[in-house]
């Protein structure tokens, strides 16, 4: 399992999201929520706070087909909700790493047994 960051770079949020930056930064000029600091050099940084808006619009607009004013408007109407729903589905798919990489190393382990054993 990942440990949280304070800040994530663009091309982290991209990857995670599996979005190109370009997408990224489309979403922070439409939606006001999204306020990533930025470096001394102009990098953006998202905070764990972006990260769940980002979580949030990415389930609205590719997950769920919603136009991006769609979103917006949902955002404004049923935030709690969607809130609660995105922090679901990011505690779901933590366990679910965490799941797979305990699979990993229990495999990892049933084989150097059985080589031993041999």
């Amino acid at each position: 399992m990942e440990v949280k960051k304070l800040y994530y770079k663009i091309g982290e949020v991209a990857t995670m999201f599996n979005v190109p930056t370009s997408t990224i930064r489309y979403w922070e000029s439409e939606f006001d929520v999204l306020r990533p600091r930025k470096s001394t050099k102009g990098n953006r940084m998202f905070t764990e706070r972006d990260m769940r808006y980002l979580q949030i619009i990415y389930q609205l607009v590719k997950v769920k087909g919603y136009t991006i004013q769609g979103a917006k408007d949902a955002m404004k109407t049923k935030f709690d909700k969607l809130e609660e729903n995105a922090m679901m589905i990011r505690t779901l798919n933590d366990a679910r790493e965490f799941l797979v990489d305990l699979d990993k190393k229990l495999a990892e382990k049933q084989k150097v047994s059985s080589l031993r054993s041999e």
